[in-house]
């Protein structure tokens, strides 16, 4: 089960279910709801849709608080949690995101602007050849073209990573928890440091980095982003 992200579209994370695709069943959906249990409601209708009972759960960034409030009001329903590039309960947000927050519509495009100039780095990185990083870059505008994103929501979801309620939802999640982040010099999105803190407050979670990447990893290098969620998989099999 993929969540994405907080332009709450699926479309974005295409790629990554691809890689995903080669050795899961892959279950996705856009985000349509008001609140994080709005959201937790809406991964069990997908998985009843489905006809599953239970599944892996992977969240991307605003989808890994997503993933954390499902584990723990439907326990028997996730076999293991993947938060990758999840930022930490009640994430302070920079002075201009708060600003952003309170008049979408004006502001809120200057946010969707600044973007590709804060990634602009990490993206360097992680697809170093020129021709493939604009592929790459021409690829994300063809997908937002065709999956537009809402402004208004992506504001009410960022408000939601203020919320200090997902800490107590950590103590009730029992299941396997792997912690996938970039590197820490490269996420200018999200500090990864947020990892340790759900390292601190779910039992026995592990945490993994994904090399030459920051907040996108699972984007721009989505085939080495599946495999670590495939080796960390196996290891629980062979653990059982």
């Amino acid at each position: 089960m993929l969540i994405p992200g907080l332009q709450g579209r699926w479309e974005y994370q295409h790629a990554t279910v691809d890689a995903l695709a080669a050795t899961f069943r892959v279950i996705t959906f856009s985000l349509d709801g008001t609140d994080l249990d709005s959201y937790a409601d809406q991964v069990a209708r997908a998985l009843d849709h489905a006809r599953v009972e239970s599944a892996i759960v992977c969240g991307i960034s605003f989808g890994g608080l997503i993933g954390v409030r499902f584990a723990s009001r439907h326990p028997s329903r996730c076999r293991a949690l993947v938060l990758a590039s999840t930022p930490k309960p009640a994430l302070t947000l920079r002075r201009r995101h708060q600003l952003y927050m309170k008049a979408p519509w004006i502001l809120g495009p200057l946010f969707l602007v600044e973007t590709p100039f804060r990634v602009r780095r990490e993206l360097r990185a992680a697809v170093a050849e020129p021709r493939a990083r604009r592929r790459f870059s021409l690829n994300a505008l063809r997908t937002f073209l065709r999956a537009p994103v809402s402004i208004r929501r992506m504001a009410a979801r960022a408000r939601l990573v203020m919320s200090d309620g997902v800490a107590a939802d950590c103590a009730s999640v029992t299941v396997p928890t792997l912690l996938l982040t970039g590197e820490a010099h490269l996420d200018f999105v999200v500090p990864v440091e947020g990892a340790a803190e759900y390292q601190r407050l779910i039992p026995h979670a592990r945490r993994v980095v994904l090399a030459s990447t920051g907040h996108l990893g699972s984007m721009t290098r989505p085939h080495e982003f599946a495999a670590l969620i495939r080796t960390f998989v196996e290891g629980l099999r062979h653990a059982a």
